[in-house]
């Protein structure tokens, strides 16, 4: 058999309003990750290791500050005459009716909707639909072959999560078959631990005649408002079980904690795998620098960092300083920040561009669990005074 013509179609455009600091002035998939990564990377990589190769990025917020990685789609092999990537961002349109043909969408549904005419003349036979904030390697080719095998109109990727988180998720229920026979969005009383990840296999044509209903009734959101229930509805929807790594970073404990599993002693997730390297576009930096008397221990150090001091347990992003007698426990430094000489930070996420001043503290050193309420937050471009105190939890925003 034939393969069928696929359009992967990657949603870029929510604000990441749970991420608070961080995502103030970028969008989300556009956030650093592991040192050397923007989250966007891991959904790019994916598609390009399973020969997916016509891949649509659908923009909203912040746009500008994705485009600067995305670089036309050169690292990812993409920037093709033919095909490749295509960056998608909000438009007008003069046949406008209720900006049903353009302008800024609602939820992740609409967002698909307004580009339905696109979707129209590309015609593809799958449509693969996946988030850019997602920590995970899958091969999407296998996924396919499942969706096909089925005759679905749409797989959905699942995976078990702890089941205090699984409200956060859509949640579904199968029968010994692998299809859905329930399907619950972001319920506090989920049906069960097996959420979906955001990754999406459709029958393309379904889901666009399906949204066309939807939309001549009622307003379109998120896929789990009125999309997945009524597919699930209709008796043709499986799922794909993932056993892997995959990890949702949509909140500030898990983008910490998404850290802190790259300096396990055997992590889940390895990004230097030649098998499935997760591609980014390079930094151009020289290599880090290590000097004399300074101290690292079970760290990753990105390009361009210089390290002086002591750095423990932590991930610096590309060209981070650590001054000499700082301390980095515990910590994520993204991109360019600062730790001046005898600064402590434990405990902390410092965005790109920030200066810590001489002997300021920042953060507690503790063993209890990290939490949304003892992660502190330094936001982008802040300066912190020499001397100064930043207590545990706290989100201190720079002017």
């Amino acid at each position: 058999m034939s393969r069928p013509n696929v359009l992967v179609l990657i949603l870029a455009g929510g604000k990441g309003s749970r991420l608070e600091l961080l995502t103030k002035e970028r969008a989300k998939p556009a956030l650093p990750f592991g040192a050397n990564y923007r989250l966007i990377d891991f959904a790019l990589s994916n598609c390009v290791h399973s020969h997916f190769s016509d891949v649509w990025i659908i923009e909203q917020y912040q746009l500008h500050s994705l485009n600067d990685h995305l670089s036309n789609g050169r690292p990812w092999d993409l920037d093709r005459t033919y095909g490749g990537l295509q960056v998608l961002p909000p438009f007008s349109s003069q046949d406008d009716d209720n900006n049903s043909h353009g302008g800024f969408a609602e939820g992740n549904a609409d967002a698909i909707y307004r580009h339905r005419k696109l979707l129209r003349e590309y015609a593809p036979d799958v449509l693969v639909v996946l988030s850019a904030d997602h920590i995970y390697k899958l091969d999407l080719r296998d996924v396919l072959e499942k969706h096909l095998e089925n005759d679905a109109d749409l797989t959905m990727v699942t995976t078990r999560v702890d089941m205090e988180e699984a409200s956060r998720f859509g949640t579904v229920k199968t029968n010994k078959k692998g299809r859905v026979t329930r399907f619950e969005y972001k319920s506090d009383n989920p049906p069960s631990d097996i959420a979906t990840t955001e990754v999406f296999f459709y029958n393309a044509k379904v889901l666009l005649d399906t949204l066309d209903k939807i939309a001549g009734e009622e307003k379109l959101e998120d896929f789990g408002h009125q999309l997945v229930p009524q597919l699930v509805k209709a008796g043709k929807v499986f799922d794909y079980r993932f056993e892997g790594y995959w990890r949702d970073v949509g909140t500030i404990e898990s983008y910490y904690d998404a850290h802190m599993d790259l300096l396990r002693e055997d992590p889940r997730l390895h990004l230097d795998d030649p098998k499935w390297p997760i591609l980014s576009r390079g930094s151009g930096r020289v290599p880090a620098r290590i000097h004399a008397g300074a101290h690292v221990e079970n760290s990753l150090i990105a390009s361009g960092c210089i390290v002086r001091g002591q750095v423990i347990n932590s991930v610096l992003s590309q060209g981070v300083i650590v001054e000499k007698g700082a301390v980095v426990r515990d910590s994520i430094v993204l991109p360019c920040a600062q730790i001046g000489k005898n600064a402590q930070v434990h405990r902390a996420i410092l965005d790109e561009y920030s200066n810590i001043g001489q002997n300021a503290k920042i953060g507690t050193a503790s063993k209890a669990r990290a939490t949304s309420e003892n992660i502190t937050l330094v936001s982008r471009a802040a300066q912190v005074a020499k001397g100064a105190k930043i207590k545990s939890g706290a989100h201190w925003q720079a002017g």
